[in-house]
C-alpha cells in the first residue's frame, strides 16, 4: 500500500514519505506497529486537490518509499532509520515519516538537523528515561535537545535541537516540568495554541522539524491512540498550527497511531500530513506561479 497521490519515481520527489512501523516502548495500547499502512489507508478517501493552495497532491512530487521494517534492537534501528531518511535529504527532499511510536521522532531529527522541534503533543516526552530505557516513546523530546549516552558508551555525537516547543502538552512528570521551565523549551497549554499560531512568524530564519503526535488531539477526535489524554485539541487547532510550521519545516512527522478505533486517528494523521506537504510546497513555490 501506497500513500495516495504518492506517485512520483524516489529520484522526482520533492518529498520521501517513510513509514516506521516501531511499536518497542509503547507503555498503554500497543498497535502503533499498524500505523503507516493504516493512515496510507484512510487517506485514500482525501480528494487530490486542494482549494486553499490550488494545488493537486499528485502534482507536489512525494514519493512513497515503503516502511522499514522494525526490530526490537532500538540502537540499531534508530541508526539505519535515520540513514534511510538522511538518504531523503541528500537529494534534497523533504522526508515525511510516518509512525510507529514517537521514538521513531528522533531518527527524523537526526536525518535533517533542524534548529528547532515543534511536537503537537499531549505529553512532555521530556522525560530522561521511562522503566529504565532512554529511548521509550516517552523520552524522545528529551533526546531531541540533550542526546543519549549509552550505558555502554555507544550513544555517539547525535545531532540535536537548539529549542523546542511543545503545543498542546497538558500531563508530565515533576521532572519534565522542571526541565520545561528552561528557556529552550517553550510549552504551549492546549488553549493557547490558537494565540501561539495567530502570532507565529518563522523562526528568524532557523529551521524547523515537525511532529504531529495524534495523542495532541483530543481522544474524542482521534481515539485510536497509546495513550489518549482529555482536554486536548481539536482537529481545527492542529490543523492551523500545521499549516503555519511546515512551511519553515526540513522533516515532518506524524506518530503514534494505533488500530484501537475506527479509523479516526488515522484519518486525522493522514489529514495533517497532507497539509503539511500542501503548505510547504505552497510557500517553496516561485511567486509568479502562485
Amino acid at each position: 500500500m501506497r500513500f495516495p497521490g504518492a506517485s512520483v519515481d524516489r529520484d522526482e520527489a520533492a518529498y520521501v514519505l517513510t513509514g516506521a512501523p516501531l511499536d518497542a516502548t509503547t507503555t498503554f495500547q500497543p498497535g502503533t506497529r499498524f500505523g503507516p499502512d493504516r493512515v496510507r489507508k484512510f487517506a485514500s478517501t482525501y480528494d487530490d486537490y486542494d482549494r486553499r493552495t490550488d494545488s493537486f497532491f499528485s502534482d507536489l512530487r512525494v514519493h512513497d518509499a515503503g516502511d522499514v521494517p522494525a526490530w526490537d534492537a532500538l540502537d540499531e534501528y534508530l541508526d539505519h532509520l535515520t540513514a534511510e531518511l538522511r538518504s531523503a535529504v541528500i537529494n534534497d527532499a523533504v522526508p515525511l515519516l510516518l509512525g510507529g511510536e514517537h521514538t521513531v521522532t528522533w531518527a527524523g531529527v537526526r536525518a535533517t538537523d533542524p534548529d528547532v522541534l515543534v511536537t503537537v503533543d499531549a505529553h512532555l516526552d521530556l522525560r530522561d528515561a521511562y522503566d529504565g530505557n532512554p529511548l521509550n516513546h516517552a523520552c524522545v523530546v528529551r533526546r531531541c535537545l540533550d542526546g543519549y549516552d549509552a550505558d555502554d558508551g555507544s550513544g555517539g555525537d547525535y545531532p540535536t535541537v537548539d529549542e523546542v516547543v511543545v503545543l498542546g502538552a497538558r500531563t508530565g512528570s515533576p521532572e519534565e516540568w522542571e526541565r520545561a521551565d528552561a528557556p529552550d523549551v517553550t510549552v504551549v497549554a492546549p488553549e493557547d495554541v490558537t494565540d501561539w499560531t495567530g502570532e507565529f512568524d518563522g523562526f528568524d530564519g532557523r529551521d524547523a522539524y515537525l511532529s504531529i503526535d495524534i495523542d495532541g488531539a483530543d481522544p474524542g477526535f482521534a481515539p485510536g491512540t497509546g495513550t489518549m489524554e482529555p482536554f486536548g485539541l481539536s482537529p481545527r487547532e492542529m490543523r492551523d498550527a500545521v499549516r503555519a510550521v511546515a512551511p519553515h519545516c526540513v522533516g515532518v512527522d506524524a506518530v503514534e497511531v494505533n488500530d484501537r478505533d475506527d479509523g479516526q486517528a488515522a484519518a486525522l494523521a493522514g489529514k495533517l500530513l497532507r497539509e503539511a506537504v500542501y503548505s510547504h510546497a505552497d510557500a517553496a513555490a516561485p511567486a509568479d506561479a502562485n
